[in-house]
């Protein structure tokens, strides 16, 4: 059976396109150059689906979350607040997984950064 390899891109919709590209460079490190992706480095990455009823998105309007792997989430998180990011408070520790941080981007989109365990 033939499998995808990883995942090639990730495309939202926003008022604001060059806005929201800038933030997610800005804040997260994502470079947004088609003719120079981002490099991943290696690691985990989970597909699942949650409840249609399920709150862990944030705003029930969100039909996905996107999840981005970080080496140190009090880091990333501080850096975030710093910049005026909308961070959440709510850092959530799972045995075995990780720990798991939010911020909102200008659109209004929740995003998860975990640190794996």
């Amino acid at each position: 059976m033939e499998r995808v390899l990883g995942i090639g891109g990730y495309f939202v919709r926003a008022a604001d396109p060059g806005a929201l590209n800038a933030w997610y460079r800005d804040h997260l490190g994502i470079g947004l150059d088609p003719d120079a992706p981002w490099e991943q480095q290696a690691g985990p990455t989970v597909f699942s689906g949650f409840d249609a009823d399920t709150d862990y998105f944030g705003s029930p309007a969100q039909q996905v979350m996107l999840n981005f792997r970080v080496r140190d989430l009090d880091a990333m998180l501080d850096q975030l607040r710093a910049a005026g990011a909308d961070v959440s408070d709510d850092v959530q520790d799972q045995d075995g997984v990780g720990r798991f941080g939010w911020v909102t981007d200008p659109e209004g989109n929740r995003v998860e950064l975990w640190q794996p365990s």
